[in-house]
């Protein structure tokens, strides 16, 4: 086979890699609207509730508007959180971890170690796997049905220092620590919310309990609804453990390229146990974090 024939091979395989992955963001964004949705349902469907209560006396017809739109949601609620359920979040992981099984192949195909040390053959065996990807995720091809590879060029990988700068540094620099930092803002954020709730209910309690301000008290309730299912969508997001993981494995493969480049006598350590540690790093947090949302 010609150099030509090879990096058409890994080329075909690359552009699927873009193929799962965007099928993979499609899925995710679907998941996660879904989420986001039905969490608007669930306070509307509260704070409406509480709302045509109390107008009804003086404006019957408004307090039978809002109590109708306030069923609604409630009624809509669990039809959009059934889409974002676990067989959509199912196909969404599972998509997801074809693509990360294709682009840590092809980024050791092209450093040419491991398996593919024998460069002769290294893009046969890429397509012979790849293949074994796509043969065990047969249900979820249909999402990727219409969808192009993105123009890209292949990976400027041929040996250990630029699988390093090309793989390994980006994934830290440009992926592992932005990912994490944006998770502790999230967990931040979350963090506020309940707080300014918890706040706010005291408050609506204290003042309905000291000033007898008629209906004031059933808004205590709603507020208490409102934080609960705020802390239930935070929860399942998982920001916390995300950003704990993504954080790890950042620490991981810093930890692996540091000792490597502090230890002159690892200079000339073959190629081979370096990438695959580091590649089995990034296949444990992926598992990892497959584990994680399936089970949750």
């Amino acid at each position: 086979m010609t150099t030509t024939q090879e990096n058409a091979t890994i080329r075909k395989v690359w552009d699927q890699q873009s193929i799962w992955s965007q099928s993979a963001n499609r899925l995710k964004a679907s998941v996660e609207t879904a989420r986001s949705r039905a969490l608007v349902l669930v306070v509307a469907a509260a704070v409406l509730g509480a709302a045509s209560a109390q107008v009804m006396d003086w404006n019957p017809r408004l307090g039978a508007v809002l109590a109708f739109v306030a069923a609604l949601a409630a009624g809509l609620s669990p039809l959009l959180a059934h889409r974002g359920g676990p067989g959509p979040m199912s196909d969404w992981i599972r998509t997801r971890a074809v693509s990360e099984a294709l682009k840590g192949e092809v980024y050791t195909c092209l450093a040419g170690v491991g398996p593919y040390a024998e460069r002769a053959s290294g893009a046969a065996l890429l397509a012979e796997r790849a293949h074994g990807f796509r043969v065990d995720a047969t249900d979820l091809v249909r999402h990727t049905d219409g969808i192009s590879a993105e123009v890209r060029p292949l990976p400027p990988v041929v040996d250990l220092d630029t699988y390093v700068d090309r793989r390994l540094r980006r994934q830290i620099d440009s992926y592992y620590r932005p990912r994490a930092a944006w998770m502790r803002s999230r967990v931040e954020l979350f963090a506020k919310t309940e707080l300014v709730f918890g706040a706010a209910g005291a408050l609506v309690a204290a003042a309905a309990g000291a000033f007898a301000i008629g209906g004031l008290a059933a808004w205590t309730g709603v507020i208490a609804s409102v934080s609960i299912a705020v802390t239930a969508h935070a929860t399942a997001r998982r920001y916390t453990y995300q950003h704990l993981e993504f954080l790890r494995t950042a620490e991981e493969l810093e930890r692996l390229l540091d000792r490597r480049t502090a230890d002159p006598s690892r200079h000339g350590e073959s190629a081979e146990p370096f990438v695959a540690k580091c590649e089995h790093v990034i296949s444990i947090q992926n598992e990892a974090w497959m584990i994680r949302w399936s089970v949750g």
